[in-house]
């Protein structure tokens, strides 16, 4: 009986590591790619530079015998290329507007995603009308937004048509990508190095469509560039190395706790991820903006509830079928979301 005890608690152990893996990661991982984009002002090389790390982590790791993934294909890269595009659009718009916006504002815009969610459901996935909980926490929802982006100190059009477009690339790639997606056959790795891999693919078009790729010659050639500074290689190898970390720990996390469990852990990395911005630095909100951010949150929890109470059990078991899922980054609002959640690692932030 004793043994039996013992043996008990080293599982316990391991998901409690898992667990608190995935809360330092995602909440840290929106502060530090904060704190990466303001050292090294290039987001188009940013992100490619995540892309790098955790197409290449995957594919190492699978090499050695960490993890298996599925081998690449052209045939399969073609009938991913539409998820991995908007998952790349997602990532772009999320690092601009980080970099144009605090933290704060980033994680009000991504709690309004239920709003914009339960819409496309409605209309275009023929889902059922939103209940009375759910209509009250999405007005909620709506309400500490409206009163973040009132009293916002740091309002300006280029932040703010960021966030809109995050909000629109996010919401699409909720309601359509995972849909797709999750007929493909890929496992959770292989989802990984595919989305990492074409979208390290798109990089360079973009570069050239942004004009970045202008700005970075530029630097080099009148040696302005800090790419080789100490605090911008510190900034950007953590946000690479948390990026590819979000991902196994996320896998890793749903595969060892309840959608429910997961979802609170989601909640609570939100809560901390403000903490710990309002705590190592001044680029947050002020203290009616971080109550209206709050309110926001709480909004989030109350359709978190409405959604889960009609379904939890069908929820739960699709979780643990799939156990597919930027990101990010990084956003734990949605069972049926957790396919692209952790693939990006980004879209949690991030």
């Amino acid at each position: 009986m004793s043994s039996i005890r013992v043996d008990s608690t080293k599982p316990y152990f391991a998901t409690s590591s898992l667990v608190v893996g995935y809360a330092l990661c995602s909440s840290l991982l929106a502060v530090i790619n904060k704190f990466a984009i303001t050292k090294f002002n290039y987001p188009g090389l940013l992100t490619a530079l995540q892309y790098l790390t955790s197409a290449l982590g995957v594919w190492a790791l699978g090499k050695f015998g960490f993890l298996h993934h599925d081998p690449f294909s052209l045939q399969t890269a073609k009938k991913f290329l539409p998820a991995a595009f908007v998952f790349y659009l997602a990532i772009f718009t999320n690092t601009n507007l980080l970099r144009h916006a605090n933290v704060d504002t980033f994680i009000v815009f991504r709690s309004c995603t239920p709003l914009l969610v339960a819409l496309a459901d409605t209309a275009f996935r023929k889902q059922p009308i939103p209940s009375k909980l759910t209509f009250v926490s999405l007005l909620i929802i709506l309400g500490g937004a409206v009163g973040y982006v009132a009293t916002d100190s740091g309002f300006t059009l280029t932040a703010y048509s960021w966030a809109f477009a995050y909000l629109v690339t996010i919401t699409t790639e909720m309601v359509y990508i995972k849909h797709m997606v999750t007929n493909l056959g890929l496992n959770t790795w292989g989802f990984v190095l595919y989305n990492n891999l074409l979208s390290l693919m798109m990089a360079p078009p973009v570069w050239i469509i942004t004009g970045e790729y202008a700005e970075v010659f530029g630097a080099l050639g009148s040696n302005a560039a800090n790419f080789f500074e100490p605090g911008a290689l510190f900034a950007v190898s953590l946000s690479c190395v948390f990026g590819l970390l979000i991902s196994f720990f996320g896998f890793a996390a749903r595969k060892a706790i309840s959608a429910t469990a997961f979802t609170v852990t989601g909640v609570v990395n939100k809560f901390l991820t403000v903490a710990i911005n309002v705590l190592i630095w001044d680029k947050h909100a002020s203290p009616f903006g971080l109550l209206c951010l709050l309110l926001t949150i709480v909004g989030g929890v109350l359709y978190q509830q409405s959604v889960t109470g009609a379904g939890s059990a069908p929820s739960q078991r699709e979780t643990t079928v799939s156990k597919q899922t930027p990101g990010e980054n990084d956003g734990d609002d949605f069972p049926e979301e957790n396919q692209g959640k952790a693939v990006s690692g980004k879209l949690a932030s991030i």
